[in-house]
This record gives structure tokens, C-alpha cells and sequence, in this order.
């Protein structure tokens, strides 16, 4: 046994699932990461546009904005090995589900309690394991490409390689500015798989930093991709986030989804 499986956050209960590249024990266990996290506003009716034949509705935030992460990770140790991920998320509700007065307060609250998720709607990972296992167990819209992420101190570089041809589809890049020290977020996930809507909560821990922009700002390159056009449709090429988060010592325990009646 090793020190990370001898610590207490993770000796979770564990359920055996088979996806396409080998069997995956869930909750999948996180032990050694680094994580950026950039929160946007933007314009509610895109972002409506694309939850809505999921059953979600996009949350409105102050300004009648909707909030969109950008998020990049580098998985140094897990239980499905080393991977990057890159994942691009919309702050959303079940349709019909009353929204909170303060919904950034909300998402500061116990999981349990909470309703304000995440809708992601492009998560680039860099290893088949870990893009069959968000497919077929989650129905998360995964593919596999390189993704380069180098996190050193408040300075950040991160992007997404096109997979089918040179190039990159996004990137991060910047010097976060003043921030204060502050927890990770723990993450309520909505996705569909097989029809049915899945709730996910993924348990956090390790703290990191919460700060201004400073010089962050997110690149979109070109019109191909249907990431990037994604991505441009929500007016993100070029946009400044409002936050960024970002830690060096991230652990966390991917759960299995709940399916919503």
C-alpha cells in the first residue's frame, strides 16, 4: 500500500466498470495533480443554446451573464495513470429547478446541498484509458490529443492541440494576478448518458490560490474545430476571465453519476 492509498480520503468504497481500454474502479482517485481553473462571463442566450436539448438551463449570474471554466489539469498520479485534461464547462441547472439568489455563493456550499453544476461541453484528454472511461461511463464529450500545461508559480501555459492537424485549438496563457490563498472547488457535474441525466460529484482537496486575471487570456485558433467554434460562439477568443484558480497540490475522487428521475 502506498502513502496516498493509506490516507483516509481515499479509501472509498469501490465498484468495478468495464469500458473499452480495461476495467476502471470507481471512484477514480486522484492523488498528484496541478489545475487551472479560469472562470468567464458571457453572453446567457449562447450559452443557453447549448444546454438546452439537454434538459439544463444556464444559470444567470450578475449582469444577466452566464459563467463559463476553462479548466486544464496534469494528472501526475491517478488510478487509470498519468493524463492532461483540458475541459471547457457551462454553470448550469436541471431545467425547472429555481436558480440561487447568489449562485457563486451557492457554489461554495456542502455538495449535497448543492444544485449549481457543470454542463461540459468539450473535454480534450490526452490518453485512450481515460477518454473511454469519460465516454462510456459518463457520456462526457472527450477526445484524445496532446495537451501541454506547464504551471510555474502564478505564471501559466496551457493548450490543446488539434488533433487532425497543426496547430492548437486553445490556449491559456498568462501571469495570474493578486490573489489570496483559497480552496479548489469541489464540482457537481450534469451530463447525459444513454438518455438519462447523470448528477457527478467530484470531492476536491489541497487549497491553491484564488486571483485576478492579471496578464491570463484565452486564445481560440481558427474556426475548424468544432471546440474552438464552440469556444468563439461564446466570445472567448481573446476574453480576459473574471477568476482564475489555480494549485499545485490538487487531490480528488471522481464519483460515479447519479441518474436524475
Amino acid at each position: 500500500m502506498t502513502a496516498w492509498q493509506a490516507d483516509p480520503f481515499f479509501q472509498y468504497p469501490r465498484t468495478t466498470v468495464a469500458t473499452s481500454e480495461g476495467n476502471v474502479e470507481l471512484p477514480i482517485l486522484y492523488s498528484d495533480d496541478s489545475q487551472v481553473m479560469a472562470l468567464f462571463f458571457v453572453d446567457r442566450r449562447e450559452a443557453q443554446a447549448m444546454v438546452s436539448a439537454e434538459g439544463l438551463e444556464a444559470v444567470r449570474f450578475a449582469g444577466g451573464k452566464a459563467l463559463v471554466g476553462v479548466a486544464f489539469y496534469e494528472y501526475r498520479q491517478s488510478s487509470i495513470a498519468a493524463y492532461n485534461e483540458a475541459g471547457v464547462a457551462i454553470a448550469v441547472v436541471p431545467a425547472g429547478t429555481p436558480a440561487p439568489a447568489f449562485p457563486l455563493l451557492s457554489m461554495m456550499s456542502a455538495l449535497d446541498k448543492r444544485r449549481v453544476g457543470f454542463f461540459i461541453i468539450d473535454l480534450p484528454v490526452t490518453t485512450a484509458a481515460a477518454c473511454a472511461a469519460g465516454r462510456e461511463i459518463w457520456g462526457y464529450p472527450k477526445f484524445v490529443t496532446p495537451i501541454p500545461f506547464s504551471l510555474e508559480g502564478n505564471s501559466f501555459s496551457g493548450a490543446v492541440t488539434d488533433p487532425d492537424r497543426a496547430g492548437n485549438v486553445v490556449e491559456l496563457s498568462g501571469v495570474a494576478g493578486v490573489g489570496i490563498p483559497g480552496p479548489i472547488l469541489d464540482l457537481v457535474l450534469y451530463s447525459r448518458h444513454h438518455g438519462a441525466l447523470l448528477r457527478t460529484l467530484v470531492n476536491t482537496r489541497g487549497g491553491g490560490r484564488i486571483s485576478l486575471p492579471g496578464t491570463m487570456r484565452l486564445t481560440v485558433s481558427g474556426d475548424v474545430h468544432p471546440m474552438a467554434r464552440r469556444l468563439a460562439a461564446l466570445g472567448l477568443d481573446g476574453a480576459t476571465p473574471a477568476i482564475v484558480m489555480h494549485s499545485d497540490r490538487l487531490q480528488l475522487r471522481l464519483n460515479a453519476g447519479a441518474v436524475l428521475p
